[in-house]
C-alpha cells in the first residue's frame, strides 16, 4: 500500500469566504486520499496567538509542516497580486524542492505577463483554474 501523501494547503485565510474554499478544497483532498495542513485550523494562527506575541510558534510550525509535506498547494486567488504570506510559502517551498502546484481559480490577470507574478509562476510545476484541474494533476502524484 503506497503511504498517504502529504498537502500543505497555502492560501489566503483571513476572510470567512477565504477559510470556506480552503476547507471545501481541504475535504476534497482528504476524500482522494490525501493528508492535507491547513494553517487556518492546523497552525493555531488566530488572532489571540498573534496579540500573545507567538508569531513564532505559528511561522516554525508552518515551516516544518512544509518541510514534512510532500506537495505544496497554493491558492494564487487575489486579482494579479497574490496574497503575501502565500507567496512567501510557495518561495520557501520551491527552495526546499518541493512539489508545488498553483491553484488561480480568480479569472484575472496580469494580461500579457501572465497570469501571476513570474517569480510564483515560473515557481510551480503545474498551475491549473480549477478544482478539476488540480484532481487531474494530482493524480500523478498519488
Amino acid at each position: 500500500m503506497t503511504p498517504t501523501k502529504t498537502i500543505y494547503l497555502a492560501g489566503p485565510l483571513f476572510s470567512e469566504a477565504e477559510q470556506d474554499f480552503n476547507r471545501k478544497l481541504r475535504d476534497i483532498l482528504v476524500k482522494r486520499g490525501f493528508s492535507v495542513f491547513l494553517p487556518q485550523e492546523d497552525s493555531n494562527d488566530t488572532t489571540s496567538m498573534r496579540h500573545a506575541q507567538k508569531q513564532k510558534h505559528v511561522f516554525n510550525k508552518n515551516c516544518k509542516a512544509i518541510d514534512n509535506s510532500d506537495i505544496i498547494l497554493a491558492v494564487l486567488d487575489g486579482g494579479s497580486d497574490v496574497d503575501s504570506g502565500t507567496a512567501w510559502e510557495l518561495g520557501y517551498a520551491y527552495a526546499k524542492g518541493k512539489v508545488v502546484l498553483g491553484l488561480k481559480t480568480d479569472f484575472r490577470t496580469l494580461g500579457s505577463e501572465g497570469t501571476v507574478n513570474l517569480m510564483m509562476e515560473v515557481s510551480l510545476d503545474i498551475l491549473v483554474s480549477n478544482i478539476d484541474g488540480l484532481l487531474k494533476a494530482l493524480e500523478k502524484y498519488q
